[in-house]
């Protein structure tokens, strides 16, 4: 947020200006400070030392802010309610998270907010598939889709529908004392080789966060990037570069920009693009003391269900420009090469009529030697998702790249009585935390929450509304929430939903989903003593 000019100081004020001041006391300035919205709280710490002391006591703890505006009449008149809504109280944004209709302007949308919010907050302003969050009219909470038709899906082409359509703003802003921000995008000059710009993207990621906290890995990363960008090589990267403690979430399948601390361009820069930018959220090593501890967690809903044997991949032939394999595989156990069409018979004939119009994927389990830089080569197992795109007398087609021969695979399908079946155990665990959060010793307060779902589920998906948002809201009602719909969500948690079997294949890890939803819980625990 743009911060004003400093007033002149106490010695330059009529002297019953600092009179009336010092009348009012601490206890009462406090009391109104607090009830003042952001801007105007911002310009009370700037009128002497000991208001701007006040002030640090009245937002001593984390905040999350979030407001929706939909069918608004402009862009302009969308983010004038959600900026009064989301900044109607105390806060200092220290990050800004925007998601826009597909009928607004991606770069009109992006001006107007770092120019309300100052160009030191990092901002990145995104069009998803949809966006989740309250009302600022009705103050009801809504999951809204967009409404596109074929034409309007295909890259470049106009929107056809209505002018009152897909109009909607969304607004997250999060003050996190004790914890740095910043936007670090994946940048790509046009001939660089992938290797090395996603090897550059988590050294970035890493100087970073040394810089800030003294430890090479986050605390959490939410992720944005393009749906062209193919991002399974680069969170397969990142679960390999990060501690298992850095939480990551985000969409994989969005338009974006955003402004940091080092540029305040978009994503095309001087002889660059980016595909992919990371919100970092790092501990600072020289908070204040007292200062307590924020905690990210990330909890998962999946809706996907097993179905068949396991496979391994026999022939693979991988068509990039594309981005798509034809394979031929085995049964586990047994020599003989199987055809696609005999495959998906295998897969229809367990699947039986349970599911109308399923969407198959397959579970590929990959284990591969892996390396950031110049780091010591190491080994990492992960469980990537390809969509089943068709078959025929020979192959298996399934999109993007990356299966060797002899990676064993499961097919999976899209079933909604497993995602509300997960759902609830997703809540259950929420239930976990606030339980933790009202119990004694260092309580951990939950104070806002993010998710990223599919935008295969919605109540078109469950026949009902809001399911997706239901684990976090009838935990914690009241506490901040938003979140939007993604064609490939990002989730790295400490759980792994599709695999109950031993140990081994317990570490497993999978940080790239299909119909789930992923919960980025935001807790602080207080200071002791403080």
């Amino acid at each position: 947020m743009a911060s004003p000019s400093p007033s002149p100081s106490r010695t330059s004020r009529p002297c019953g200006v600092a009179a009336t001041i010092d009348l009012i006391g601490e206890d009462l300035l406090q009391n109104i400070v607090a009830r003042l919205p952001a801007v105007s709280f911002a310009s009370a710490a700037c009128v002497s030392r000991s208001w701007n002391t006040v002030c640090d006591r009245v937002l001593c703890r984390p905040k999350l802010s979030s407001a929706c505006s939909f069918n608004s009449s402009s862009l302009q008149v969308a983010v004038e309610e959600v900026f009064n809504k989301a900044l109607s109280e105390p806060i200092r944004p220290h990050f800004a998270i925007v998601s826009i209709g597909p009928s607004f302007d991606l770069h009109q949308a992006h001006q107007l907010i770092t120019a309300k919010l100052g160009f030191k907050v990092p901002v990145i302003t995104n069009v998803p598939s949809g966006i989740i969050g309250r009302d600022v009219i009705s103050d009801e909470f809504k999951e809204i889709q967009w409404e596109i038709t074929e034409e309007d899906d295909e890259l470049g082409a106009p929107l056809l529908q209505p002018e009152s359509v897909n109009r909607a703003v969304m607004l997250i802003v999060g003050f996190l004392p004790g914890i740095k921000v910043e936007a670090i995008p994946l940048l790509k000059q046009i001939a660089e080789p992938e290797v090395a710009v996603i090897d550059k993207f988590m050294m970035d990621i890493r100087e970073y966060s040394t810089s800030i906290s003294g430890c090479r890995s986050p605390a959490a990363i939410i992720m944005f990037s393009t749906a062209e960008a193919s991002m399974k090589s680069t969170i397969e990267k990142m679960d390999y570069a990060m501690s298992r403690d850095t939480v990551i979430v985000g969409d994989t399948a969005c338009r974006f920009l955003f402004s940091n601390e080092i540029s305040r361009n978009t994503t095309t820069m001087e002889e660059h693009t980016s595909s992919a930018v990371a919100l970092v959220f790092a501990v600072d090593k020289n908070k204040p003391p007292g200062t307590g501890e924020t905690r990210f967690k990330a909890v998962l809903s999946t809706g996907l269900s097993p179905v068949g044997p396991t496979y391994k991949a026999a022939s693979v032939r991988e068509k990039h420009h594309d981005s798509l394999t034809w394979l031929t595989a085995r049964r586990e156990g047994f020599r003989e090469n199987i055809d696609g069409e005999t495959i998906m018979n295998q897969v229809y004939d367990e699947l039986g009529d349970r599911i109308q119009f399923p969407t198959f994927y397959i579970g590929v389990t990959k284990r591969r030697k892996c390396s950031v830089g110049k780091d010591k080569v190491g080994w990492m197992t992960s469980l990537a998702f390809h969509e089943v795109l068709g078959d025929n007398e020979e192959y298996l087609f399934v999109g993007d790249v990356g299966i060797k021969t002899g990676d064993s695979f499961r097919f999976y399908h899209s079933d909604s009585s497993t995602a509300l079946s997960s759902n609830t155990t997703a809540s259950e665990r929420l239930r976990c935390l606030k339980q933790a959060s009202t119990s004694g010793g260092d309580t951990a307060e939950v104070f806002g929450g993010l998710v990223f779902t599919c935008c295969g589920r919605g109540e078109s998906f469950f026949g009902q509304p809001n399911v997706d948002s239901s684990p976090f809201l009838d935990n914690f009602p009241g506490v901040p929430f938003a979140g939007t719909f993604c064609g490939g969500e990002i989730g790295r948690g400490d759980v792994n939903p599709y695999i109950e079997e031993s140990r081994e294949e317990k570490q497993i890890w999978c940080c790239l989903h299909v119909y789930s939803s992923v919960y980025l819980v935001m807790s602080y625990t207080s200071s002791k003593g403080s």
